[in-house]
């Protein structure tokens, strides 16, 4: 009978919690038994079966049983390890469980030995918890359990809800088989299949909603959440072969995620991004203002390398879309292939080898020269320029370095006042400068002309920096005697495209698929930093190491909503919006404000009740680019 209630039945195992429970006292039981790693993987097993509803539940307990050899004394260690298990969502909205503890009901296969001192903390009342009990001997070891509880028994939850005779709406919680037979009885009006944890895939085709938190379910229900918008719900798109490490971390986070192993052209993502919150690049993929007004949920941009000339940063800043890039994690890498190559340029060793694999021995000293004692010149003194510097140096190189900004130098190396007088100096000439537009064909024929004869020449930077038609001619016209380019004005999208050059087949000319950052160490360093800076803006709002935004360290608050106001670059608005919380009563925590010369971007903290209309008139600001609820 419907009294316009509503009734929350939730499963225990690796739903409440993140495993199942049973599996955890396993491994505490038989720490230090002989055949602990087989029983473990047998109870896992069983488990397994009996959640897909393959094996009776009373054979499933009996044979996990067997295994555990469990005692009364494990049950405290397995208590306090499943305390730290709780699902993230379900931690997240304690006042959900605070709000509705009348109504709110833990139906479980389980055990209420175990159960209860969990739930018990999130103000569900242990009456309100039906589950199993243990039986144990006169030494506490577990022996068995009440075989006249429903609940040991298929079908048992149905059971169980049958004698509780709810009244009002009936919502299930859970990802077994147990859970849909509720739903399957008329006894629930929907069974929501909770996917935090596991998934089971002939549970999900069952499910009336397929649930990724608990975040979800409270929002799709129209009820009060701790987070303003369930993260499920946040598209991001990875393309580019984006580090596995990336997408681990962006999935355990909750977000939907989309990998796309190669770039897209300007059509493609103005198409595939129109639903997307988040985008990760690489270096191939161009993020134009064209593609950018087709991007009506971006939030965020992240940029899984150091470079940023391939974002239209201004126009992502009239969007209010941060952007994010990894400055410094793959900075190692690019200088030991700097070195490396160095090395093999002065001894001509890619030619040799090159002979040798043709069948040609040509051994001689001619034209090959060791690196001590020679001037390497660099262009370019930022985080890379610079740890190149120091490496060079311990190596015997004599450094010289020039950058348009005042730059400390590093040990021994000497700062040049000009680009010419770096050019005049240097055996070794190697560019390490970023890719905004007017660095465009910054070293051409002018400055090869300038370079000592029989020069050494390296850009590890940018493709669009050199003019290949000047290089190429001083290549084969002797005057640069070696060269090694890893990035080039025109590259594939994808590793199954012909890479195109005029640099192809010249002598002692080393040509890398852009892989200066491309170490296993370095894509691992910028997989955690990107997304850990994307996860901190969406989750706090901080915008620290942004290439664009105004940079803002914001903790994580409790108790309050945070507001995200991001706007152009007005007198007044700061006014307005405090106008508008002073008009609903509203109490600010907190303020944070820092503007460029494009945007404003504030934030503000405050009082955990307010009126919804509020959030109307603050979209409605002139001057609004962005506006959004935190928590």
């Amino acid at each position: 009978m419907r009294n316009g209630k509503k009734n929350f039945i939730i499963d225990f195992d690796s739903t409440f919690t993140q495993v199942e429970a049973l599996d955890v006292l396993a491994e505490i039981s038989l720490e230090g038994h002989p055949e602990r790693k087989d029983r473990i993987k047998k109870i896992k097993d069983i488990t397994d079966v009996g959640m897909n509803g393959e094996l009776n539940l009373r054979e499933s307990l009996d044979q996990r049983l067997a295994l555990l050899d469990a005692h009364k004394k494990d049950l405290e260690s397995l208590v306090e390890r499943l305390k730290k298990q709780v699902s993230k969502s379900f931690k997240r909205n304690k006042e959900f469980f605070n709000e509705h503890a009348d109504r709110i009901f833990i139906i479980s296969n389980g055990f209420k030995d175990f159960i209860v001192p969990i739930v018990s903390e999130y103000h569900v009342k242990p009456e309100n918890v039906f589950a199993n009990s243990f039986e144990f001997d006169e030494s506490g070891k577990i022996v068995g359990y009440d075989r006249d509880n429903a609940l040991s028994l298929n079908n048992g939850k149905v059971e169980q809800l049958r004698k509780l005779n709810l009244q009002g709406d009936v919502y299930v919680i859970g990802d077994g088989y147990t859970d849909y037979e509720i739903k399957v009885a008329g006894l629930a009006n929907k069974f929501y299949a909770f996917t935090e944890n596991v998934e089971r895939e002939n549970i999900l085709e069952k499910a009336d909603h397929v649930t990724p938190s608990l975040d979800e379910f409270l929002y799709i229900n129209k009820m009060n959440t701790a987070i303003s918008y369930p993260k499920n719900r946040i598209n991001v798109l990875l393309l580019e072969n984006v580090h596995p490490r990336a997408i681990e971390q962006m999935k355990h986070e909750g977000y939907n995620v989309e990998v796309y192993p190669a770039g897209l052209d300007e059509d493609e993502l103005c198409e595939k991004i129109k639903n997307v919150s988040v985008l990760g690049i690489r270096s191939k993929t161009q993020v134009t203002a064209r593609v950018l007004e087709s991007a009506n949920r971006l939030i965020a941009v992240g940029a899984f390398c150091i470079g940023t000339n391939q974002i239209d940063l201004e126009a992502c800043l009239k969007k209010g879309v941060a952007v994010f890039n990894a400055p410094f994690s793959n900075t190692r890498s690019v200088v030991e292939l700097a070195i490396a190559e160095i090395i093999a340029l002065m001894r001509k060793l890619f030619d040799r080898s090159t002979f040798m694999h043709q069948g040609k021995w040509d051994k001689s000293a001619k034209g090959s020269f060791e690196i001590r004692g020679k001037s390497l010149g660099i262009i370019g003194y930022g985080n890379i320029g610079a740890q190149l510097s120091v490496l060079a140096e311990s190596l015997g190189l004599i450094v010289y370095y020039y950058d348009v900004e005042e730059k400390l130098a590093l040990g021994n190396a000497r700062k040049c006042h000009s680009l010419q007088e770096l050019l005049s100096v240097s055996d070794i000439v190697t560019l390490h400068v970023d890719g905004r537009p007017e660095n465009k064909n910054m070293f051409g024929e002018e400055q090869f002309n300038i370079m000592r004869d029989k020069a050494i020449f390296l850009n590890l930077s940018r493709g669009h920096v050199v003019d290949i038609a000047a290089l190429k001619a001083n290549i084969e016209s002797g005057k640069i005697a070696g060269a090694a380019i890893d990035v080039f004005p025109q590259e594939p999208k994808s590793n199954n495209e012909e890479f195109i050059s005029e640099l192809r087949t010249l002598p002692n000319t080393i040509l890398s698929p852009h892989i200066g950052g491309s170490t296993i160490e370095a894509q691992e360093n910028i997989a955690n930093f990107v997304p850990n800076k994307i996860m901190d803006y969406i989750n706090t709002g901080s915008t620290s190491n942004s290439v664009n935004f105004p940079n803002l360290q914001l903790p994580t608050l409790e108790n309050a909503h945070r507001l995200i106001h991001i706007h152009e670059n007005m007198p007044g608005i700061l006014a307005r919006i405090n106008k508008v919380l002073a008009d609903h009563d509203i109490n600010i925590v907190g303020q944070y404000l820092k503007t460029n010369e494009v945007i404003g971007y504030v934030i503000t903290d405050i009082d955990k009740e307010y009126d919804k209309e509020v959030i109307k008139a603050l979209r409605n600001i002139e001057h609004t680019i962005k506006f959004r609820v935190l928590y």
